[in-house]
């Protein structure tokens, strides 16, 4: 039965945390910490290497401007590097890239400037003045594994390689083949269909609510750009997974094609 506002399912307003929460996965503790180490680690030689050339040319300077000179290096590796670099590849410094993690917002945005330089602001207290230890213990003692500099900047680290079976190719519910065989998909953006997709994949992990509320909130999000509505008694789950395996199904035959 059609909603009033011209969705197929019943819908709640559609708030971007819901959605993304189901591809939201928080960092292990270990391998953020070993990541947190190898982000530190790097900062540290590099700080090394720099005040090892700044003293060759301690004796052409006069001890203000050497000093001067000290704090704004230990600003630039401590403060400025890890803000760039979060900043210039969207939440991926060198320890998080190497162990797959990624900053994001709480809401699944990517990681903002303002909010690289409040972690990276808090980093300094809370890593470097104090040993690490503030950010070890405030991590352990939340869920999701956050330092002060994430509370405050409204940020979370989540653990961003993919699993093989995120990438599998989602079966069709044969019922809906003749359905999807017709439906107009031009429209569904690649954001909405990767919102589907996690809804799909982790549909058996989900509560009996977190299935009813969520399958409702993705559906309607679909059912906006794509045509016609699915037939009645379709099922949310059921009707995602038609038009993503139709999606797929497309998007293949068009490689073929072009590969012919």
């Amino acid at each position: 039965m059609a909603h009033p506002s011209g969705g197929y399912y019943q819908q709640t307003d559609l708030v971007t945390g819901d959605a993304v929460v189901l591809d939201l996965r928080p960092a292990g503790f270990a391998t953020r910490m070993v990541a947190l180490f190898l982000d530190v680690l790097a900062q540290a030689l590099v700080l090394v290497g720099l005040s090892l050339l700044l003293d060759q040319v301690s004796g052409l300077l006069d001890s203000a401007t050497w000093a001067a000179l000290q704090i704004l290096l230990v600003v630039l590796v401590i403060v400025g590097y890890p803000v760039a670099v979060e900043t210039l590849t969207r939440g991926r410094s060198l320890g998080k890239l190497a162990l797959g993690l990624r900053v994001v917002g709480t809401d699944g945005s990517p990681e903002r400037f303002r909010q690289a330089l409040t972690r990276a602001l808090c980093g300094f207290v809370e890593l470097w003045l104090t040993s690490g230890v503030v950010a070890l213990i405030v991590a352990l003692v939340n869920r999701d594994g956050r330092r002060v500099g994430d509370f405050l900047a409204g940020t979370l680290v989540v653990q961003e390689r993919a699993r093989r079976a995120d990438t599998a190719p989602i079966p069709m519910p044969p019922h809906l083949t003749g359905w999807a065989s017709t439906a107009e998909l031009s429209r569904l953006d690649p954001e909405t269909a990767q919102m589907a997709r996690q809804y799909v994949q982790r549909y058996h992990e989900l509560t009996e609510e977190a299935r009813r509320t969520m399958g409702a909130e993705v559906a309607n999000a679909v059912a906006r750009t794509v045509s016609p509505p699915p037939p009645p008694g379709a099922a949310p789950y059921e009707y995602l997974a038609a038009v993503l395996a139709e999606r797929r199904r497309r998007e293949e035959e068009r490689l073929a094609r072009q590969r012919g």
